[in-house]
């Protein structure tokens, strides 16, 4: 059960990522059946000002002693650094110790990790972080797809908005279905969100390795991607033999032509999905995937979502 919800805050604190527990935790909602929290807003030392990158202050309540008996403690975004506060790492140890539920919002992983907390465990922070986060602490079980990590006692959310869908899934979680359905229809938001992180993450065209000497097939492929290729054409368009060529595809892209050519079809996709009015199945043909059921199968894996519903987030 949810009563009482501590954020802890530090320096370098993003204004978004701290609203978002306010909002889901921190207002009077009363009036549409919501239980009241009890909302402590804690930093290191109570009254002390909690600066913000973007020129603002925060001035807490309470210190560390606001974590003490309370059932989820809040660690939203922060400017990531080398090392965070002694005093914090342990006061979240000793919470998590004591039975509350812990929970990050983007990069508030960081600190969780740096706490020790999230060793041996599932988890995930923004996309953009997830490859330095595993080299910090590689003890840390990460998913960089999807938008949050429910691993019972701790929950991990991806970038920004991803804090939303874990806020509202833990009153889902704990309070019931109405009353996070009650929590965002008043935020105006989807009580839940389908997909992962991966329909959000740029993918532009890889760079090749090794020289680079299939540049020039790559670029020619990327012009053609709406005709039919086999190895043994992109042999003949490269001068070489089909065990050559994909010998040496594989080692300047580190995958498979039909893989290759596949994910460019897909980026194709998402562009064309974004940019034009073309029906599913005209943007099937357009990128060479030849019927919409191909598409949807290909876009889905790469993405995480129907391309119907790409759309309607992107276009």
């Amino acid at each position: 059960m949810l009563r009482t919800i501590a954020v802890i805050l530090l320096d370098g604190l993003a204004p978004f990522e701290f609203g978002v527990v306010c909002e889901v935790f921190g207002i009077d909602r009363t009036d549409d059946g919501v239980p009241r929290f009890e909302f402590r807003v804690c930093g290191e030392v109570a009254g002390q000002p909690i600066q913000s990158p973007v020129g603002m202050q925060v001035i807490t309540q309470y210190g560390l002693e606001g974590l003490a008996g309370a059932d989820l403690v809040a660690v939203p975004a922060h400017t990531i650094r080398e090392g965070y506060p002694p005093a914090v790492l342990e006061a979240l140890r000793e919470a998590a110790a004591n039975g509350a539920t812990l929970m990050s919002v983007c990069n508030g992983a960081y600190i969780l990790g740096a706490a020790g907390l999230l060793d041996g465990r599932p988890c995930t922070t923004h996309w953009r972080y997830a490859e330095d986060f595993a080299r910090r602490f590689p003890l840390a079980i990460v998913d960089p797809d999807v938008l949050f990590v429910d691993d019972g006692s701790i929950v991990t959310s991806a970038g920004t908005a991803a804090g939303i869908d874990a806020c509202l899934y833990l009153v889902r979680r704990e309070l019931g279905a109405a009353t996070a359905n009650a929590i965002a229809r008043r935020m105006v938001t989807a009580p839940q969100r389908e997909g992962g992180q991966r329909q959000f993450i740029a993918q532009p065209v890889p760079e090749v390795s090794g020289g680079g000497r299939l540049q020039p097939v790559l670029t020619w492929m990327l012009d053609r991607l709406g005709e039919e290729h086999s190895v043994a054409s992109l042999a003949r368009q490269a001068r070489m033999s089909e065990r050559t060529f994909a010998r040496r595809f594989a080692a300047e892209t580190g995958t498979t032509p039909h893989r290759w050519l596949n994910q460019q079809r897909v980026l194709h996709a998402r562009q064309l999905l974004e940019d034009t009015q073309l029906s599913v199945e005209e943007v099937a043909q357009s990128c060479g995937f030849g019927s919409s059921a191909l598409l949807r199968h290909h876009f889905h894996r790469v993405t995480g979502v129907a391309p119907q519903d790409y759309r309607r987030s992107f276009a």
